[in-house]
C-alpha cells in the first residue's frame, strides 16, 4: 500500500479507538478477519450457505446463493482458503459512517492472498498466478494458485447494538463473478 493509504488507515484506527471502541486493535481485528475469511470461504466451497447466516449479511448471502450454484466444481474448490495457506493480508478501505437513523457503523475492507491447489487452468485471466512446487523428482509436481479475495467487515457501534462484525461484501476476482 502507499504511504498515504497506510497513514489514512492508521488515522481511522485512532478514530475507531476514540469514538467507537477503546479496545480496538488492528492486529486482533486482522487475526479475527483471517479466521472468518478461512471459515466463510470453506463453507462457500462446500455449498454450506445455511451455516453463513449471522456471519454474512442477508443481502450478500442471497447473491452468493445465486452465484455459487453457477460455479464449476473446480472454481468452487478454488474459493476455499485454509488459514495456513493465507500468504498475505492487508486492509483496504476503512470507513466510519452514520446511516439516516443516526446509527454509527465501522466498515473495514480486508484483502487476502492465499494458495489453493484447485484444478484451475494454468492461464486464468486476471489476478490469478500459478506456482509449481516440485517434491522429490521432476515427475512429481504440485500446482498451487495464488488467489485473491476481498471481504468487507461491518459492525454497528450504536449503543445497545450487538458487538458482532458481519461480512457485507465478498469478492473472489475471476472465480465468483
Amino acid at each position: 500500500t502507499s504511504p498515504l493509504a497506510w497513514l489514512r488507515t492508521r488515522f481511522y484506527h485512532l478514530l475507531i479507538r476514540l469514538y467507537c471502541d477503546r479496545e480496538f486493535r488492528v492486529e486482533e481485528f486482522t487475526r479475527g478477519a483471517k479466521q472468518a475469511f478461512s471459515v466463510v470461504s470453506q463453507l462457500l466451497s462446500q455449498r454450506k450457505l445455511d451455516l453463513l447466516d449471522g456471519l454474512v449479511s442477508a443481502e450478500v448471502l442471497q447473491v452468493l446463493k445465486e452465484k455459487i450454484s453457477l460455479l464449476s466444481d473446480n472454481h468452487r474448490d478454488a474459493l476455499a482458503a485454509d488459514i495456513d495457506a493465507i500468504m498475505y493480508t492487508t486492509e483496504g478501505d476503512v470507513r466510519i459512517y452514520y446511516d439516516d437513523d443516526g446509527r454509527k457503523f465501522v466498515s473495514i475492507l480486508m484483502r487476502f492472498w492465499y494458495l489453493n491447489g484447485a484444478n484451475l487452468p494454468d492461464e486464468v485471466p486476471g489476478e490469478t498466478k500459478v506456482f509449481q512446487i516440485v517434491f522429490g523428482d521432476e515427475s512429481t509436481k504440485e500446482k498451487r494458485h495464488l488467489l485473491t479475495a476481498n471481504y468487507e467487515f461491518q459492525r454497528e457501534f450504536t449503543e445497545g447494538a450487538k458487538p458482532d462484525w458481519t461480512i457485507t461484501r465478498i469478492e473472489h476476482p475471476r472465480l465468483l463473478e
